[in-house]
């Protein structure tokens, strides 16, 4: 009897990885989303139903410094607004946008009449668009902070209080008061919640070196499609990728901080023009590997890493274990693909150096490193891609990259330059899945 008990509990342990595994699903979402509460040119209930309607199963507002709360109405004014109000009415009906006439002085104190209507506030319009299960709204906020002249942006995602920007005595200081912020509310209320640094490139605003050093920081944007980010970087500037593998490498190696894992989010704000000049819904999410449709579960599975981000392709499974990381691509018919698994070296050249408009003449960028950082330990064309790890890694992630072009990133340019494309890591739609940190016994 006692043998048969112990080999149940030896079944049952051996199985429960592979029902557990099982369980889990992918589920897409957008995490940084404006809407006439801030900057964006739309009513939020209209957003949501885009994104429901075009295959999203999460949605998160991110309007700047406002967390879409209490009572706020906006004057019908410009063209655009009335354009927006227009299609607003004919989507949920008179019944349910509330309008007013009333005054308005503009800035030279002239009054004329306007039409002014209420933003329905996130609890109140929430349940009108999400269904249980099937697709969820997430409350957020973009803390917009900054430091001298640079703009210092976090996502605050499943906020139960507004979070006002707080101040530092620098750039670093002041991604850490504001991330801080957010944890600190986390462990106060008991909610689900987590910060991520946005667009680091947006104004030049955050060298590598000054975001390796966040010490709570977990996630950034390593792509961003709003339309004036600079993702792809230029002459002086480092693009995010290449930020992004500057500090893995030192946060592992040198400053023995944690992986900061890689999101993709559109940043939309444009909603009614669609241009590559436009910052446009759609252009830049993640897929989430968790257990149910729940901000708890959504946050514990991005903390963990299990989520990949992505431009326009989209993975069918990634698999990591000791041994290896393996890449499969869910293919599109006429489209190729190519799976690049992307890493540093234990020994490699950790050398850097200003970059300079001339001897002396240091710019505050992020430095220039030795090809060591972030090199290609493997290649391969086609649908799935298996690489063995060798020991001697610090850290491994992968970039999935096909050959339909990114169209954010064309910016309306004719004809196409492809010598600009080359020079572009973000010119094609792409999927980025997680660092993972190999063992030196992964090799044995």
């Amino acid at each position: 009897m006692r043998s048969f008990l112990l080999l149940l509990v030896l079944l049952t342990l051996l199985t429960a990885p592979k029902a557990d595994a099982a369980s889990l699903k992918w589920f897409k979402g957008n995490l940084h989303t404006h809407s006439l509460w801030s900057d964006g040119d739309d009513f939020p209930e209209m957003i949501a139903e885009w994104y429901k309607t075009n295959g999203y199963d999460f949605l998160a507002f991110s309007d700047h410094n406002t967390l879409q709360s209490g009572e706020k109405w906006m004057p019908m004014t410009s063209n655009a607004r009335k354009l927006a109000l227009q299609k607003y009415v004919q989507r949920f009906g008179t019944n349910w946008v509330q309008s007013r006439w009333g005054t308005i002085t503009n800035k030279d104190g002239l009054v004329s009449d306007a039409n002014w209507v209420r933003l329905k506030p996130f609890t109140e319009f929430a349940p009108l668009v999400a269904r249980k299960d099937k697709y969820l709204l997430i409350p957020g906020e973009e803390i917009s902070a900054q430091h001298l002249k640079a703009p210092i942006h976090l996502g605050a995602i499943n906020l139960r209080e507004l979070i006002p920007p707080l101040k530092g005595t620098s750039v670093v200081d002041v991604m850490e008061q504001n991330v801080d912020a957010v944890y600190d509310q986390r462990a106060r209320t008991g909610q689900a919640m987590f910060p991520h640094v946005n667009h680091p490139n947006f104004k030049w605003a955050i060298t590598a070196e000054e975001l390796m050093q966040v010490r709570r920081g977990q996630l950034f944007e390593v792509y961003n499609g709003h339309a004036e980010v600079h993702n792809s970087g230029d002459n002086t500037h480092a693009d995010t990728e290449r930020v992004w593998d500057i500090m893995l490498t030192r946060r592992l190696a040198e400053l023995g901080l944690p992986v900061m894992y890689g999101i993709g989010t559109d940043d939309g704000h444009h909603y009614h023009e669609w241009l590559p000049t436009r910052s446009n819904p759609g252009r830049g999410w993640v897929v989430v590997h968790a257990r149910e449709l729940s901000p708890t579960k959504l946050i514990e599975a991005m903390e963990a890493g299990d989520f990949y981000a992505s431009s326009g392709v989209e993975l069918k499974d990634i698999e990591v274990d000791s041994k290896s990381y393996r890449v499969e691509v869910k293919a599109e018919r006429g489209v190729t693909y190519k799976i690049q698994f992307i890493g540093t070296r234990h020994g490699y050249d950790p050398r850097s150096e200003p970059t300079a408009v001339k001897p002396g003449a240091e710019l505050g960028v992020t430095r220039r490193y030795s090809a060591d950082i972030g090199t290609v330990l493997a290649e391969a064309s086609g649908k799935s891609a298996t690489y063995k790890f060798k020991g001697n890694e610090i850290y491994v992630r992968t970039k999935v990259i096909s050959s339909r072009l990114n169209v954010a990133e064309q910016r309306g340019k004719e004809p196409i330059d492809r010598q600009v494309l080359a020079r572009n890591p973000f010119a094609y739609q792409a999927a980025w899945t997680q660092p993972t940190v190999p063992t030196r016994e992964s090799a044995k």
